[in-house]
């Protein structure tokens, strides 16, 4: 399976639903990536990276992350991880990506690390 993405907005707080996988060799990372510097550019600081359906991801799929970080980080924005379960879990933790980027297994902690919480309608990519 492809990567999916939803997008859904909880409170200022973009959550970005990936299903499937993110790898070079399919292309999937460069959708991701494409995704994130859109949001980024459309004035989006809080983004928070729902990974618990999420199967797999290679260090181009890293690589968009760390970029994400990054360039949020710069423009004075957050990016939060969510739910790496797995091999997903353990790539992140070869890259040491955990050590760096706030990450969390249940949504409400996410969220409350952003600020106050209060969830609207859903959109779908």
């Amino acid at each position: 399976m492809g990567l999916q993405i939803s997008i859904r907005e909880c409170d200022g707080v973009t959550i970005l639903d990936l299903r499937g996988r993110s790898t070079l060799h399919t292309g999937e990372s460069d959708l991701l990536g494409k995704q994130l510097r859109d949001l980024v550019s459309d004035g989006k600081r809080k983004l928070l990276l729902n990974l618990a359906d999420l199967t797999q991801v290679d260090s181009s799929g890293v690589g968009v992350i760390v970029e994400a970080y990054i360039s949020l980080d710069r423009k004075g924005g957050e990016l939060k991880l969510l739910a790496a379960r797995g091999r997903v879990r353990e790539v992140l933790r070869v890259f040491r990506l955990l050590d760096v980027i706030p990450n969390f297994d249940d949504e409400m902690q996410a969220l409350a690390g952003f600020g106050p919480q209060g969830c609207s309608a859903t959109a779908s990519n």
